[in-house]
């Protein structure tokens, strides 16, 4: 039997009876049917046919495809199957067939010709050569697929096979074989009318990755390599797997090198003929005739003519035909490879643009396509429905038909509910239920509640209660009483719970009527009472069951019921954004409509109703319960988990009740046919009229084809089917009539993009999408089409717009709208009291006031309502709209079996730099490889971009279940969005791409190398500007005449300093060594320093060295390896005293010994020290056998001879050294910087002497001062106050090592307040530890006693821009242990100068020594400014200052005061041209202590090649001043204050260092800044670094949470520096807490994390490679 039905071609079968076929793949393939059965079926489905499939498979023999080679996958019916084991027990076959039971299918969105379509679009691109991205690196303990977003995997969740369509629960189907990519011929669906042959031969390419060795294997090599991936792979045996083979990894570098300037533009192509595209097709060229490499799907389409499509987006095939493709540059950099061509030459601007740029940066403007359609129709008119039939039987009120019934005959049944078991639960009669409500009415009016009419209250029921429901709402309008339906409150993580309490909050809602069952269920506290949800106000619960309820007098009536203006109910909508909004409609408008429907439809109270819509709200509450009981009718409503359960129970009830009418989804419809069964027992000959409510979806039609061609020959008249176009503010819009013939149309996608009509033929190969129309407009009701956006003006015929309705006759235009949003007045007025404008006759339209339905569509010229879309599921991008559907429909076209989990997928767009951006979030299975989920991705992007236009900016696979949905099961679209915009979906792939989708970004700046500094200054003469220069009060020189003679000498030298000190101030204690503990563990007085430097002096003499002399010379280099501390000093002194050149270095620290040893072995290396000073602890761990391990590769010794300062010399030296000149050099002060650059300067005698000397002066230190340190001693400022200021200036120094708070975070406060310490230095890591450790501790600091009150200046020294965020928190913690704000200020230095700037203190009496050597030192100075400067302008070096909070403001404080003796330019770093103050530029500086040169530079002596930094002479300006070059970048500002001479104050600010800033796009951009958004945008995200490599912006992020979530920072981080910085990030990398590389100033060594990044030693948790 399997023989005989193999090769055989499938094209001759009806469509039926492919269809079923395909159902029976999809069962064989998920396991819900046995080979046997499978095989069963399938020979009975084609027995009638052997006879033609034969035939026709002996004239397909020995056809070959010509031009291509094709590997085949055939389909499932073809493949051979595996039997079951015999030893396999019937059990486990019956739990094998009940699981189909659970298993649907949703073809709503299923087309063949859509699939053809996709299919057609990917293969239109298989001859391009398609760059290989790298696979996403993911950590192996996050590709382990955990349940932790499985939201169960319960029977309630087998049914769902949920879809985007948003919250009215509708879903989403999962397509069979037929549409996957991965083979098989297409099985066409019914929809799908053949007009000719159709043969589409699906192909698959098994990935192949070698190496070739043809001539061009070079060029695409390393493309291939990619391919491999980055992950950490599980080593898997899957089937996958196995058909692929793996070549040597490649270096990240190499790899970023040769792929990423495929995308990017600007960058070196990979080859001549590579298209930069999404998806990995080929990497082959289209001519090769043998089975070429691939790491992609590859799709060949064949020629597909004269087929009509019902449901189509087929791409145009010809457009690019016998054209010669351009694949020179990708289709993201086309734009900007066009500017680039066109300013080779760039005019001349004119001057004053140069250096007054006041234009802000514009974002492009994408525009419409000239090209594009237009509309070209004349302007529609309001069409009318008809006029309502005077029928006088009509009651006045539903209450009052209610009442007519249940008077005249009391047992006619009203609503029947039905049980799991599709049996009569209870059935409510018109009798019983007037006597419900009355009684609900007296008993809410009654003494015990005392509602008043009007008050609002809510209706809290499940779906599966009915009928208690039915009672409780009539009982509510009997009453008077407004009921607010909401769902029930399960948990505050419900989706949309917390909107839902905020509306009942607006509403003054106080009270909730549920039933005694629902109430058991609601969550509890151990009280009892019922748990008060999030943003929920406090409710009292009323139960209306009968046992609760009160019976009213034989003469009682309720009050407050006969108003036609009071309001009926409220009905919450959810928006797109989210929110919750209640639509309000009165008994009038309600009454009215409910007629409208009678009269249109032809209600009666014969008719029997099937309802299987959720009757508490929208269609199902107005047809189901309120127009079915003012026509008098009897409904059945069937639950949603009977639904599930069995889906063709509602058919039965059809049947054996005879119903005529049925209220249905096209979900409905769905889910009957993937469950139908033959049961001869149907008849559908009695329903007249099958409603679909959600008609208005183009994609329904196909479920109700589907469902007609089923079931017609069951009785269903073709005609019965009456889609139907609903909206919650204008209710029913539409319906098609009972007996009318259908009308239906083929759009063209793209011009439907532009809101233009265009019909396509059914031979056309356009994308295109097939509607339905949804019928005439009501009675009584008048319809308009008019514009999206704008204003209200009528479309024109051939115009998709919005649908308007007004639902009152023309003669009443001057009513006030039966219907509104409660509460929101402003937007009411917008959507319920519209205005049609007419353009042809320039004014408004006589018919009354309109309603925005929200529908967006067109009337054909018979009147029908053909809908297009809902407003709320547009996606607008670049001026065109793009239906959600539509796409859903799309991704789904592209294997849904082997990746989509039962279709369930969320489109929506978020806006992105003032664009919209298309969002797609699918739900995986979890079987998927993290590989083919990649390929996929890919396939889905390219498919989106070829069918519609438009690029996916971001597609996310979930777990399964993971997305939110609404309480009937579909995807709960707004709350998906908004968790994607919270970064709370926690995906497990994502892939977005950036570049292709954003094209509107700013042009690149262009620089012009034909201005000099002269242009340049006399541009700033021209526009009157200032030219930025600043500099400190006036060094007045030392000489015999005025100090004396001879000491002039003494104070060039700090040996001969300390000296003199030891002989005139013996006693007098210079540094104190703070504990862990609080006490004082050591300190030295001037003697004792002189002393110990005397004694170390004498070891280093008398020691021998490694070149065999018997002691140091003079000028040899001591490397000074201690822990912060007085011996540190000692050892400094103790060098100079011998001749010998300090070096100090910073120990290794053995808990790190592997990072920190190798660069304390290179500083050794480099500096060619003749000995290692330091102490026993340390020795003893270079020592070490871990030390050694760790320099196990060196060739050469491993230590010069290690000197322990506590070790005894060999024999007394007489210690006479002097310096011959002030000019020798005195130490070394090694550093690395952010940008990892290892330098050391070279300090001389006279540049140390006057930086103390300057420090000195601008701190007014003197000898009876006390300082506190607590920062590190080893190179810049810190070394200069730990080792030299205090022996200068004589004060006491309390030294605090930093290292020693981490045992105790307190001891930096305790030691201030114990000593009253009024002058402090500290770094920003001292700060940042004490912000974060010491807040929770401030109550119990402040009840010991702790103050800093007397601090007066509170310096933070450091190499950067002063971080004004963290120095703001830190002053507010600490201002209740009263630390003064104005007493903290920063400090600023650099390598080439290591003091620059220091704030002055501002508080305190100066001593009368001070004040007659410096007589303005007594006067007050300025305290610290901040401005605003605008960040716009900082990337072009232009400094605008803005208000505060102004958009792209950042904030700057002033790095302090200039210290005495220091000149400071700002000078352009390109044309060195002095800059006025408005320009941004780098910071030249002349003093006395500024550094010699640099020693050297990554070993190799620097001197020349390093030259200009030392001696910069500027070309404009003051040329004859020599000047060194900070490396860093700022401006100078003069303020309006004023300094002690009287002269206006200029501040200075740092911006950021040269070396690290980011040229992109010819603008300079600060890391800083990038860095400091990206951590904003996410309270996860702990740290941030960033850092530019081949032509990318690579970003890293600390994670603070589980990893699950380290893939829900990539959008955010994505998305906010496009924001804030308009630069797209091109890898986004997440990292656990501490990767990321700090120096002990706390500041980032980014160059140390990039080297970390691209030779793989980063250990991520996720890389992200934005396409």
């Amino acid at each position: 039997m399997s023989a005989a039905l193999t090769n055989i071609n499938y094209s001759v079968l009806p469509l039926e009876v492919r269809a079923k076929l395909a159902e029976l793949d999809i069962e064989i393939s998920e396991g819900d049917i046995t080979q046997k059965g499978y095989e069963k079926k399938r020979y009975r489905l084609l027995e009638p046919y052997l006879h033609e499939l034969q035939k026709a498979a002996t004239r397909s023999v020995g056809e070959k495809h010509r031009g291509q080679v094709r590997n085949s996958k055939p389909p499932r019916h073809q493949q051979e199957q595996t039997r079951i084991p015999p030893n396999k027990s019937k059990k486990q076959t019956k739990v094998q067939m009940s699981r189909h039971r659970h298993s649907r299918r949703d073809d709503r969105y299923r087309s063949d010709a859509h699939t053809e379509a996709v299919q057609a679009a990917l293969a239109k691109h298989k001859t391009k050569r398609i760059p290989v991205l790298p696979l996403p690196v993911k950590r192996r303990s996050l590709m382990v697929h955990g349940g932790i977003n499985s939201v169960g995997d319960s029977s309630d969740e087998d049914m769902e096979t949920d879809a985007s369509t948003g919250d009215d629960g509708s879903l989403q189907r999962r397509t069979d074989d037929s549409s996957s990519l991965s083979g098989g011929s297409a099985a066409p669906s019914p929809l799908s009318h053949q007009r000719g042959s159709i043969q589409t031969q699906l192909t698959k390419e098994k990935q192949v990755i070698s190496r070739s060795s043809s001539s061009n294997s070079k060029s695409r090599s390393s493309a291939d390599d990619m391919s491999s991936g980055e992950r950490r792979r599980d080593d898997s045996s899957s089937s996958s797997s196995k058909l692929k083979s793996y070549p040597q990894p490649t270096p990240l570098a190499q790899k970023l090198a040769d792929i990423m300037p495929q995308i990017l533009p600007g960058s070196r192509p990979l080859s001549q003929n590579l298209p930069p595209d999404v998806a990995n097709i080929s990497m082959n060229p289209p001519s090769s005739s043998a089975t070429t490499p691939s790491s992609m799907t590859t799709l060949e389409a064949s020629d597909v003519n004269n087929v009509w499509r019902s449901m189509s987006s087929r791409p145009s095939l010809t457009s690019m035909d016998g054209e010669e493709e351009n694949l020179s540059v990708t289709k993201v950099s086309a734009k900007i490879q066009q500017l680039l061509l066109t300013l080779k030459r760039p005019r001349k601007k004119p001057l004053a643009e140069y250096f007054q740029d006041d234009q802000e940066e514009l974002l492009e403007n994408i525009g419409l396509d000239e090209n594009a359609p237009k509309p070209e129709g004349p302007v529609t008119a309001p069409r009318e429905g008809g006029q309502l039939p005077s029928q006088s039987n009509i009651p006045h009120s539903i209450e009052a038909a209610i009442h007519r019934c249940g008077t005249a005959n009391p047992k006619a049944p009203c609503l029947t509910s039905v049980d799991m078991t599709g049996k009569t639960a209870y059935t409510l009669t018109y009798g019983k239920l007037l006597s419900r409500m009355r009684r609900v009415a007296y008993t809410l009016q009654g003494k015990k509640n005392g509602l008043l009419p009007g008050q609002r209250v809510a209706l809290v029921f499940p779906n599966s209660e009915p009928v208690p429901f039915t009672c409780a709402f009539y009982g509510c309008m009997l009453a008077g009483l407004v009921p607010v339906v909401v769902e029930v409150p399960m948990s505050s993580e419900d989706p949309g719970s917390s909107q839902l309490g905020f509306l009942l909050g607006s509403c003054g809602v106080a009270i909730a009527i549920t039933s005694d069952h629902c109430l058991k269920r609601l969550p509890k506290n151990e009280r009892g009472e019922v748990n008060q949800l999030k943003g929920w106000p406090k409710l009292q619960w009323i139960v209306t069951d009968s046992n609760h309820l009160q019976r009213p007098p034989s003469n009682w009536e309720p009050s407050g019921h006969n108003l036609t203006n009071q309001l009926a109910y409220i009905e919450y909508k959810t928006g797109k954004e989210g929110s919750v909004v209640g639509v309000a409609h009165t008994r009038a408008a309600i009454h009215r409509h409910c007629r409208a429907l009678v009269g249109a439809l032809c209600y009666n109270a014969a008719d029997i109703m099937v309802n299987l819509l959720d009757f508490k709200r929208g269609f199902g509450l107005v047809h189901g319960i309120l127009a079915s009981m003012l026509s008098g009718m009897h409904v059945y409503c069937i639950p949603y988990a009977l639904m599930k359960q069995n889906p063709m129970q509602w058919l039965n009830i059809i049947t054996k009740n005879k119903a005529s009418l049925a209220l249905v989804k096209s979900r409905d419809l769905h889910w009957t046919l993937a469950m139908q069964r033959d049961n001869p027992n149907i008849n559908l000959k009695t329903l007249r009229m099958l409603l679909v409510s959600d008609g208005a979806n183009p994609w329904s039609i196909g479920s109700c084809d589907m469902f007609l061609t089923e079931f017609e020959k069951r009785g269903l008249h073709r005609d019965a089917l009456c889609p139907c176009a609903w909206s919650a503010e204008a209710l029913t819009v539409s319906a098609r009539r009972p007996g009318t013939h259908a009308c239906r149309t083929a759009l063209s996608l793209q011009d439907m993009s532009y809101k233009v009509i265009h019909e396509e033929p059914p031979n056309s190969q356009a994308p295109s999408v097939v509607l339905q129309d949804c019928g005439n407009a009501l009675l009584g009701c008048t319809v308009a089409v008019v514009s999206v956006t704008g204003s209200a003006n009528l479309c024109r015929t051939d115009e998709i717009g919005e649908i308007l309705v007004c639902p009152k006759p023309t003669d009443s235009t001057d009513e006030p709208a039966g219907s509104w949003y409660y509460g929101l007045s402003g937007i009411s007025e917008k959507m319920f009291r519209c205005h049609p404008i007419d353009e042809s006759n320039h004014g408004q339209t006589d018919n009354g006031l309109f309603i925005r339905t929200g529908l967006l569509g067109y009337m054909n010229p018979s009147g029908r309502i053909m809908v297009t879309g809902k407003s709320d599921g547009m996606i607008q991008i670049a001026e065109r709209i793009h239906n959600s559907d539509d796409i859903v429909a799309t991704v789904l076209a592209i294997e849904p079996i082997r990746f989509v989990y039962r279709g369930r997928i969320a489109v929506f767009g978020v806006t992105v730099l003032r664009d919209e951006r298309l969002i797609v979030i699918v739900e995986q299975k979890p079987d998927c490889s993290e590989e083919l989920c990649f390929k996929w991705m890919s396939s889905v992007m390219q498919a989106v971009e070829s069918v519609h236009g438009v690029g996916v900016y971001c597609l996310s696979l979930l777990a399964p279940n993971a997305l939110p949905r609404t309480p009937l099961g579909g995807v709960h679209l707004s709350e998906a969005r908004s968790r994607f915009l919270e970064g709370t979906l926690s995906p497990r792939n994502i892939l977005m791409s950036p570049h292709q989708c954003v094209l509107n970004l700013p042009k690149p700046r262009q620089k012009h190398s034909d201005v000099g500094p002269a242009s340049i200054l006399q541009g700033q003469v021209i526009t009157g500007v200032r030219l930025a220069e600043s500099r400190g009060r006036q060094l007045t020189p030392l000489n015999d005449d005025e100090v004396g003679k001879g000491e002039s000498r003494k104070f060039q030298y700090l040996s001969e300093i300390l000296k003199w000190r030891a002989q005139s101030t013996p006693d007098h204690v210079l540094l104190t060594q703070m504990g862990s503990k609080g006490v004082v563990t050591n300190h030295l007085t001037c003697s004792q320093l002189h002393k110990k430097a005397e004694r170390i002096a004498q070891l280093l003499l008398s020691h021998p060295t490694p070149h065999g002399l018997n002691s140091l010379s003079t000028g040899d280099h001591v490397a000074l390896l201690f822990p912060p501390s007085v011996d540190l000093t000692a050892a400094f002194y103790g060098c100079l005293y011998a001749g010998c050149v300090p070096i100090p270095v910073r120990p290794p620290h053995m808990k790190s010994i592997a990072a920190t040893l190798p660069t304390v072995r290179m500083v050794v290396e480099v500096s060619k020290v003749a000995a290692v000073l330091s102490c026993a602890s340390v020795i003893k761990l270079l020592r070490s056998k871990e030390a050694t391990a760790v320099l196990q590769s060196t060739t050469t010794p491993l230590w010069p001879p290690l000197l322990d300062i506590e070790d005894s010399p060999k024999k007394r030296v007489p210690i006479s050294y002097r310096p011959p000149t002030p000019e020798m050099l005195s130490y070394i002060d090694f550093s690395i910087t952010t940008a990892g650059t290892l330098a050391g300067i070279k300090m001389s005698h006279y540049s140390s002497s006057q930086l103390c000397r300057s420090m000195k002066l601008q701190c007014e230190l003197y000898p009876s001062r006390s300082v506190a340190l607590c920062l590190d001693p080893y190179s810049g400022l810190g070394l200069a106050l730990w080792c030299l200021s205090s022996v200068y200036s004589g004060h006491q120094s309390i030294l605090i090592a930093p290292a020693e708070l981490e045992t105790n975070p307190q001891l930096w406060l305790q030691t201030l307040s114990q000593f009253k310490v009024r002058d402090a230095f500290i770094s920003y890591g001292v700060v940042e530890f004490c912000t974060k450790g010491l807040a929770a501790h401030i109550p119990t600091l402040k009840s010991r006693g702790v103050s800093l009150a007397h601090i007066r200046t509170c310096v933070i020294v450091a190499e950067e821009r002063p971080r004004v965020r963290l120095t703001s928190n830190f002053t507010k913690l600490f201002r209740d242990l009263g630390l003064s704000s104005r007493a903290v200020s920063t400090a600023f230095g650099c390598r080439v100068n290591v003091g620059i700037c220091l704030q002055p203190p501002r508080l305190g009496i100066l001593s009368e020594q001070i004040i007659s050597e410096e007589p303005y030192m007594g006067a007050s100075c300025p305290d610290p400014t901040t401005v605003y400067v605008d960040m716009r302008a900082l990337r072009n070096d232009r400094v605008a200052l803005v208000e505060k909070g102004s958009p792209h403001s950042l904030c700057l404080m002033e790095t302090g005061k200039i210290l005495p003796g220091t000149k400071v330019v700002i000078a352009d770093p390109d044309t060195l041209g002095q800059c006025s103050d408005s320009r941004l530029g780098e910071v030249w500086v002349s003093s006395p202590h500024t550094a010699k040169g640099y020693y050297s530079i990554y070993g190799g002596d620097a001197d020349n090649d390093y030259l200009d930094h030392f001696q910069g002479y500027l070309k404009t300006g003051d040329t004859q001043t020599k000047y060194a070059r900070t490396g860093f970048l700022g401006f100078l500002k003069r303020t309006e204050l004023t300094s002690a001479t009287g002269e206006r104050h200029d501040a200075l600010y740092i911006v950021g260092s040269l070396e690290e800033t980011l040229e992109l796009r010819g603008m300079r951009y600060h890391p800083i800044d990038i860095e400091n958004a990206v951590v904003r945008c996410s309270n996860r995200i702990i740290e941030c670094a960033v850092f530019h490599s081949t032509n990318l912006l690579v970003v890293v992020v600390e994670l603070d949470g589980v990893e699950s979530t380290a893939l829900d920072l990539i959008p955010l981080v994505t998305n906010v520096i496009l924001e804030e910085h308009y630069l797209i990030a091109g890898v986004v990398a997440v990292v656990d807490p501490g990767s990321i590389p700090v120096n002990s100033r706390g500041e980032k060594q980014r160059m140390h994390l990039r080297d970390s990044f691209l030779q793989d030693r980063l250990d991520p948790i996720y890389v992200a490679y934005n396409m």
